[in-house]
């Protein structure tokens, strides 16, 4: 009973395999491990393989070519009127009229305000007495001396009393004298009560209404006229565009001043550089040039912040590429030339005149193929492969050009100084 219990334990446990077939399982997990790392390596040298592949860098391009192109001095620019007139009254009374309308246009010598001229006449009126009186006497005092004259003639009269009847004349002729000056001061003070325009402009908002007394001598302001036609432009130019602008100026040329909107995309006005400071602002480094502008469609407003931009001088027959290709690392610029065999390489240029489409450049040849794209991809030797530019990326070119344009006029503006 015991002997089949120990029998049947034992039949329980796991059976043994034999010795060759132990032996085998040892070197297959070899042969798998082998397999594995080959399977690896392959596939590992198959990735260099294609790290080494890789797609050339699509790009668009254009060539450069041989045409002109403008040298701008560009600045921020208030627009100021040619002249600005602040009315007061001289005289005191009660406004009785207002004759103009908010934001009218008015010329010289139309009526403005009126203020009650009745004490001013009343007090013309007793000085033209007083005047008609002192002439009376005067005519008297002289027809005397005529008398007095003939009767020294005739020994009549001592010379004394001769000589005070040419006094007596004298003092009258100063009487009237002083009596005509008060008339003339009258009437001035009475040609005060009837305001008008003294110059040809807009008025602003009504500042004064009929009732109001107004007094002389105060600060109280009745109109202000501003002339807008023609209007000028005051803009800031860095010290560093002054000899260029003054050799122009100084060999009698007129140099073109555009005023561009805020956004400085569309033209509001030309106009003619007519004048400048003559002292440089020393907290700023810069100097202000006046631009007058026949203001015809009266875009310009006084007090209107514009775009100014001075046109220097023109370059003629220059190298242009593109805006959008020139790149610059610092202060050096650089564009990339695509080869015959389809890779760039890195030509460095300067540039001495710039504008939203096109850039001149120094250092490069005209029909020379440079990328307009694609520059995060590039580098010197990259193999590119050339797109044709879509419709619809046309657009995404142009504001390309435009944002590299904006980013550098400050460039700009520092290299035509120089050039």
């Amino acid at each position: 009973m015991g002997s089949e219990e120990h029998e049947h334990s034992g039949s329980r446990r796991s059976p043994r395999l034999p010795r060759e077939k132990r032996f085998w399982i040892p070197f297959a997990a070899l042969i798998v491990l082998a397999i594995l790392l080959v399977y690896y390596f392959s596939r590992s040298r198959g990735g260099g393989a294609n790290a080494h592949a890789q797609p050339a860098a699509a790009v668009t391009v254009a060539q450069s070519k041989t045409g002109n192109i403008n040298i701008y001095v560009e600045a921020l620019g208030t627009v100021t009127p040619t002249y600005t007139v602040t009315v007061y009254s001289q005289i005191t009374g009660r406004v009785v009229a207002v004759h103009y309308q908010e934001g009218q246009m008015v010329h010289k010598g139309d009526p403005l305000i009126d203020i009650d001229p009745r004490p001013y006449q009343a007090t013309l009126m007793q000085a033209q007495g007083t005047l008609t009186h002192d002439e009376g006497v005067l005519a008297q005092a002289r027809l005397d001396l005529q008398i007095y004259k003939a009767a020294y003639a005739r020994n009549g009269i001592g010379k004394q009393q001769l000589q005070d009847q040419e006094q007596a004349v004298v003092q009258s002729e100063g009487t009237v004298l002083a009596d005509r000056g008060t008339v003339d001061y009258d009437r001035v003070q009475l040609a005060y009560c009837h305001i008008t325009a003294p110059i040809t402009g807009r008025v602003g908002l009504r500042l004064v209404d009929p009732g109001n007394v107004v007094f002389a001598g105060s600060s109280t302001t009745l109109v202000v006229i501003t002339q807008l036609q023609p209007i000028t432009v005051v803009f800031n130019v860095p010290e560093d565009d002054l000899p260029q602008v003054e050799s122009q100026l100084s060999a009698g040329h007129a140099l073109r001043v555009d005023a561009f909107d805020r956004a400085d995309e569309h033209v509001i006005e030309s106009g003619t550089l007519t004048s400048l400071d003559n002292q440089i602002d020393t907290t700023t480094g810069t100097i202000r040039f006046r631009a007058r502008f026949p203001n015809t469609s009266l875009a310009l407003f006084p007090n209107q912040f514009v775009n100014a931009r001075l046109l220097v001088r023109t370059l003629s027959a220059v190298t242009l590429v593109p805006t959008a290709a020139v790149q610059h690392n610092g202060t050096a610029a650089f564009v990339y030339v695509v080869k015959p065999d389809h890779t760039v390489a890195v030509q460095s240029v300067t540039t001495p005149a710039s504008n939203e489409q096109e850039t001149a450049v120094q250092g490069l040849g005209a029909g020379v193929t440079v990328a307009t794209s694609g520059f995060d991809r590039l580098d010197n030797g990259t193999r590119v492969s050339i797109r044709a530019e879509a419709a619809g990326s046309g657009a995404s070119s142009s504001s390309s050009a435009s944002s590299s344009s904006s980013s550098s006029r400050s460039a700009t503006s520092a290299a035509s100084a120089g050039g």
